[in-house]
C-alpha cells in the first residue's frame, strides 16, 4: 500500500502546482502505464507519445484536477482515451487521404477533355486579343502595364504620368468594356 500512498501524495502536490512531484508520478507510474498501453496498443512509439500526452496535459490542468483516490486507474484511463483518440485522429487522415487520391484518379481527363480545354483556351485568348484591340490606346497601354507586366498602380502611374487614381480609373474602364465584349 506504500506504493499507493506515494502516488496519491505525488498526486496532490502535482495539483498545488509542484514540478517535482509531477517528475516523480512520472517515474513511478512510466513503466505501468507503458505496459498498460502496449496491451491496447503494440505500437511502442503511440503508447510513449500519448504516455508523454497524458502528463503534459496533467500538468496544464492541474489547477482543475480534483483529489483521485486511484491514481494509477485515473493515468490508466487518460492512456486509454488518449490512445483512442490518436488512432481515431490516425484513422480519419488516413481515410482523407484515400479519398484525394480516389478524387484525383476521377479528376484526371481524357486526350479529347484536354485537346477540347486547350482549343477553348486558344479562343478564349483570340477574343480577348480582339476586345483588347477595341480599347482606348491608353486603356490598352496602361492593361498592358498592369498585367502584362505586373506593375502596380503607383508604378503604372509614375511611368504614364498620371496619378494614382487616374490610373486605377481608366484600368477599371477598361476592364469593364473587356467584360461587356467578352459575353
Amino acid at each position: 500500500m506504500l506504493f499507493e500512498e506515494d502516488v496519491r501524495s505525488y498526486w496532490d502536490k502535482m495539483r498545488l502546482g509542484d514540478k517535482q512531484a509531477l517528475f516523480e508520478l512520472y517515474s513511478n507510474m512510466y513503466f505501468h502505464l507503458i505496459r498498460f498501453g502496449l496491451k491496447i496498443n503494440a505500437d511502442d512509439e503511440l503508447v510513449k507519445d500519448c504516455v508523454n500526452q497524458v502528463f503534459l496535459n496533467l500538468w496544464d490542468k492541474r489547477s482543475r484536477l480534483n483529489a483521485v483516490d486511484n491514481v494509477k486507474s485515473y493515468l490508466m484511463t487518460s492512456l486509454k482515451r488518449c490512445m483512442l483518440d490518436q488512432l481515431a485522429y490516425t484513422d480519419k487522415m488516413n481515410e482523407a487521404v484515400s479519398r484525394m487520391g480516389a478524387e484525383k484518379e476521377h479528376a484526371e481527363l481524357s486526350y479529347e477533355e484536354i485537346m477540347i480545354a486547350v482549343q477553348q483556351d486558344d479562343e478564349l485568348k483570340h477574343r480577348l486579343q480582339l476586345a483588347i484591340k477595341q480599347l482606348t490606346p491608353r486603356q490598352m497601354e496602361l492593361i498592358q502595364l498592369k498585367f502584362f507586366e505586373g506593375l502596380t498602380y503607383e508604378q503604372i502611374a509614375e511611368r504614364s504620368s498620371q496619378t494614382v487614381k487616374t490610373a486605377y480609373n481608366t484600368i477599371y474602364d477598361a476592364i469593364k468594356m473587356l467584360k461587356k465584349l467578352l459575353k
